[in-house]
């Protein structure tokens, strides 16, 4: 009697664990997006694995970042905007708005930049995957409730994958690709700068405002505290793992001896990659991935514009609302997405259009990442901030990550 009323407890806690699973998972997946993968390719393309240290040097403080969200959002039930709003008042709020705003809109046109590369690879204009591509976003959307809008959101995340399926059939030699790690030019301005773009493409600010946001629409409770965590780390280390993957499938395939070798579009990417594993297994592959890549990161950082936004300007915002109940809402969701499929389509299809709108990510993460750690300390409870030897880790590597971004962006544009 003892052992079935134990077994049923677990059963109750794990499926209350899984429910609790969804904004941790979908923001990481949304983080491994169009541009992440070009910059991954590009550093790839040029240094070989030389970058690869930085991408996994950057686990530990994605987790950090993405955990203090997660605190913040289920011991105070507030989104990011709205307590730096009610915390440091409504100049802060909008200083920390715009720069959402600005983030969003880089990424959002690296996704739809994504889209239309990929269906160009096939053949079909980006007058019909563009159009099509928003029809599909805002259809997700208006599903109407959290869990739908998660689990259809990871479903199309899991295309991803075929990153792995990618770096596989590179077939890369561990020992000749080992080698270039003796020879790290760090004051290279080429190198600096892809670095800059790699933590850039690492840390989006949209990531904090939609995990808090997500976290506290879903009403997450402090029983729902470990298994968020723990939805935050297995993330932090599977968006890393798969942008290594396409870094290291192209170190394999089209590393060079120095930064002359460049790629133009998101078409050339692929077929460089595609050949590892015939042409069209690796061609639908590398695509699949894109494609579920662009599409989930759509959703999350569009989504993450509409609660910033509603949380700063105070308008109502909320998954689980119809849309004639939260119009601004769902109205900023659809005219990002408009307004940056129009972009795209009137724009040329360059990768160093998706770079540099890393670059201005990891320019404004000392603001992110400010904000944050001072929201940690005033905001939580006492008991739930971070404390001791912890929080002096957070505040020096978050110092040294912004220092490294910074110093990589000056160095490159200077060049």
């Amino acid at each position: 009697m003892r052992g079935s009323l134990l077994l049923k407890r677990k059963t109750c806690d794990m499926l209350r664990a899984s429910a609790a699973w969804g904004p941790g998972l979908l923001v990481m997946l949304a983080d491994c997006d169009a541009g992440n993968v070009v910059t991954a390719a590009q550093s790839g393309a040029q240094w070989g694995i030389r970058l690869l240290p930085v991408l996994f040097a950057l686990v530990p403080l994605l987790y950090m970042v993405q955990e203090l969200s997660v605190r913040l959002g289920i011991f105070t039930g507030q989104g990011h905007g709205q307590l730096i709003r009610k915390r440091f008042g409504p100049t802060w709020g909008w200083i920390s708005a715009l720069g959402l705003v600005v983030a969003v809109m880089g990424s959002l046109i690296t996704e739809f930049t994504g889209v239309a590369g990929v269906g160009e690879m096939y053949g079909v204009s980006r007058n019909m995957t563009l159009p099509l591509a928003v029809v599909i976003l805002l259809a997700v959307i208006l599903t109407g409730s959290h869990r739908r809008v998660d689990r259809v959101a990871i479903a199309i995340g899991t295309f991803e994958l075929s990153f792995f399926a990618v770096a596989w059939h590179a077939h890369p030699s561990i020992r000749a690709l080992a080698g270039q790690l003796r020879d790290i030019p760090f004051a290279h301005p080429q190198f600096a700068w892809l670095s800059a773009a790699l933590i850039g493409a690492t840390f989006n600010p949209w990531m904090v405002f939609y995990q808090q946001a997500a976290i506290a629409d879903k009403k997450l409770t402090a029983s729902d505290y470990p298994s968020a965590r723990v939805e935050t780390a297995v993330g932090a280390v599977l968006t890393q793992s798969l942008t290594a993957a396409i870094l290291v499938a192209a170190a394999t395939t089209l590393s060079s001896t120095g930064p002359q070798h460049g790629l133009q579009s998101v078409g050339e990417i692929s077929t460089a990659l595609s050949g590892i594993a015939g042409w069209q297994v690796g061609r639908l592959l590398f695509s699949a991935g894109v494609l579920g890549a662009s599409l989930v990161a759509s959703i999350v950082c569009s989504l993450a514009l509409a609660w910033g936004l509603g949380e700063v300007a105070g308008y109502s915002r909320s998954l689980d609302g119809r849309p004639s109940h939260a119009p601004w809402f769902y109205g900023v969701y659809a005219a990002a997405l408009a307004l940056s499929a129009l972009v795209v389509w009137l724009a040329p299809d360059l990768v160093l259009l998706n770079v540099a709108a890393q670059v201005v990510n990891a320019l404004m993460l000392p603001l992110v990442v400010g904000l944050l750690i001072s929201l940690s300390i005033v905001a939580l409870p006492a008991a739930r901030r971070p404390r001791r030897v912890y929080f002096w880790l957070v505040c020096t590597v978050s110092a040294l990550v912004c220092v490294a971004g910074l110093f990589g962006a000056a160095l490159g544009w200077r060049s």
